[in-house]
């Protein structure tokens, strides 16, 4: 005998059929959404861009004169005024720079190398210098610190052929991973006159334009345009063919670190769903890279040097790679082969320089062992951890909270030298009295981070004040009062987030100078502190 289907069987069939369909119309409406969002971003961008380069001419319009850099204080190996670099200048002697003058016509293979390799070379002349006022040089103007974008010049570091004769710059673009660019090219996996498309590339946030920005003092490491360049300088790569880069990047990300999910477990940190999005303790942040460019004469002037001083240390202590250190003194912009840094800036960016808000503030030199691994030798992950949450805090409660990471690992000494000082500590008996010395033994010195250019990205950014300094380095603090910017509060890493092991580090650096709310050590105290041996599993 058939069954006959129920009536509230056909509709519960029917609920079923309905809720499907209101489903699968729910994800064609998500789907929809997010295109729509993704057009609008990207229009927002264009649009924000636009703005801020007619804010840009604006300013520039109103023909306030942009400061000039004071002359600079030389005593010897100065350069002299019309830009030439002579060989009594910088102790070279003629042959050196004859020889350097002279480019050869090289074959780039050596010989008996097999001519069916891959050559990368475009020509078999190797250009090795370039000289002020020889045939065909042309650099484009560049006068730093310049109100008016269009008579301040682009960058313009490229050696593509349209470029090469048009530079003003020396260096690459990409920093310490310039290097891998050589390579790309050298293998054939990228060519010479490939041309960046830089479509939807627009910076994510409006920033500045700020004074600063506009006086050659304050920013000398970075170029305060590096965001706007292919945009605000648009004609002359359509007109002029010239090779034009960012050197700077804004962008907009989610942010996920394992131990603010206990932050939030544990009360610290509370989901808001805009900055603190949710019990995962995952963070909406906004990211600017940036790489170095360096105005030579402000460079030099931060480190108490004269030029010609700072140019024949480059040339010498990195191989000789950049002759026209040496050569092209009319060029005053160097990128140099380095780390740069990044931004993280938790709430609306327009707040960090909004002086009416409170800012709290953490400057973060790369560790890769405890940043990233977890080493818990130093304080670097637990410090850099701390920083994050009270940057989040203080962007909850209305203000800004901004993480600056710097690629300066192991004191900018290198992860190679690190390790050959933790080596030499663990062979011995790691004292906190020893600290330093077992640094200045191999490496010759305590620190190369050089504190004196990190305060330009703060003036960048449009930082007029720091109300919490998120740090107990004397050299980070003093080289940004020294700027200008006052700083109301050092907040010290609280005591329960300092590793045992790192107990040597953190008291020898408070003994050095380091900020503290509690007691310096003596050196007899100092001396009580050690670290913890390689066997030892305990601890």
């Amino acid at each position: 005998m058939a069954t006959v289907p129920s009536a509230k069987s056909g509709g519960e069939d029917d609920l079923r059929a309905m809720q499907q369909e209101i489903l699968s119309t729910v994800k064609l409406l998500q789907r929809q959404y997010s295109h729509l969002t993704s057009a609008v971003d990207a229009i927002n961008g264009r649009v924000n861009t636009l703005a801020e380069i007619k804010e840009v001419h604006d300013q520039a319009a109103k023909g306030t004169p942009a400061l000039k850099p004071q002359p600079l204080t030389t005593s010897h190996h100065h350069l002299p005024a019309d830009g030439e670099c002579r060989p009594s200048s910088l102790s070279l002697n003629g042959q050196a720079l004859a020889q350097l003058s002279s480019p050869p016509s090289v074959n780039p293979a050596s010989p008996g190398v097999d001519s069916g390799r891959r050559s990368s070379a475009s020509s078999s002349r190797i250009i090795l210098t370039s000289y002020p006022g020889q045939s065909g040089i042309d650099p484009l103007p560049m006068d730093w610190g310049n109100k008016d974008p269009n008579l301040r010049g682009p960058v313009v570091v490229s050696r593509n052929h349209n470029t090469i004769k048009r530079r003003n710059a020396v260096g690459a673009h990409g920093g310490s991973y310039s290097i891998y660019y050589a390579l790309a090219v050298a293998s054939k996996n990228l060519t010479l006159d490939h041309k960046p498309d830089f479509t939807n590339t627009e910076p994510a946030a409006k920033i500045g334009p700020f004074p600063q920005w506009y006086d050659p003092k304050k920013i000398v490491a970075m170029d305060p345009l590096g965001h706007l360049a292919p945009w605000i300088f648009k004609d002359i790569i359509d007109h002029e063919d010239v090779e034009i880069r960012p050197t700077i990047a804004v962008t907009k990300a989610h942010m996920k670190v394992p131990e603010l999910e206990n932050s939030v477990k544990s009360g610290r940190l509370k989901p808001d769903g805009k900055i603190c999005l949710n019990d995962l303790g995952e963070l909406a942040v906004t990211k600017f890279a940036v790489e170095p460019v360096w105005y030579l004469p402000g460079v030099a002037e931060r480190f108490g040097i004269d030029e010609g001083t700072l140019r024949r240390s480059l040339f010498e202590n990195t191989g000789g790679s950049y002759p026209e250190l040496i050569t092209r003194g009319d060029i005053k912009l160097f990128l140099p082969p380095i780390g740069g840094l990044t931004v993280y800036c938790f709430g609306d960016p327009a707040k960090m320089s909004d002086p009416n808000v409170r800012l709290a503030l953490r400057v973060h030199d790369e560790c890769n062992g405890s940043d990233v691994f977890g080493s818990d030798i130093c304080t670097c992950r637990p410090y850099l951890i701390f920083g994050i949450e009270e940057a989040v805090k203080e962007a909850q409660k209305g203000g800004s909270g901004v993480v600056i990471y710097f690629r300066k690992e192991g004191r900018a000494l290198g992860e190679v030298t690190k390790y050959l000082v933790y080596n030499a500590r663990k062979r011995g008996a790691d004292r906190a009295s020893d600290y330093f010395k077992r640094t200045e033994n191999i490496a010759g010195v305590k620190d190369m981070r050089f504190q004196a250019l990190m305060p330009d990205i703060l003036h960048w950014l449009g930082i007029t004040k720091i109300d919490r300094m998120l740090s107990m380095s004397n050299m980070k603090h003093d080289a940004i009062v020294e700027q200008g910017i006052p700083i109301l509060e050092r907040v010290p890493i609280p005591d329960e987030m300092i590793p045992e092991d790192s107990r040597v580090e953190i008291d020898a650096k408070i003994h050095a100078g380091y900020f503290t709310n509690g007691e310096i050590m003596t050196m007899e105290e100092l001396n009580n502190v050690q670290g913890r041996p390689w066997e030892d599993v305990d601890h």
